[in-house]
């Protein structure tokens, strides 16, 4: 995964609030990294209505 990238959220490891709930199924470009508590990397992910939150890697998948 690279920054400038573009990623679709296709699924959720954790509960999380229902704002970052509607992002499932999203596209959205990756603007940067994450060092999160000790179980990796997250990627921070911008979308078009200009919000951004991290997601692990494996919680988005690249898309063309």
């Amino acid at each position: 995964m690279e920054i400038g990238q573009k990623v679709k959220v296709f699924r959720l490891r954790d509960r999380v609030s229902a704002p970052i709930a509607k992002k499932l199924g999203e596209v959205g470009i990756i603007e940067g990294y994450k060092v999160t508590d000790g179980r990796g990397i997250g990627v921070v992910v911008k979308f078009n209505d200009n919000t951004s939150t991290w997601f692990f890697e494996d919680e988005i998948k690249p898309v063309s």
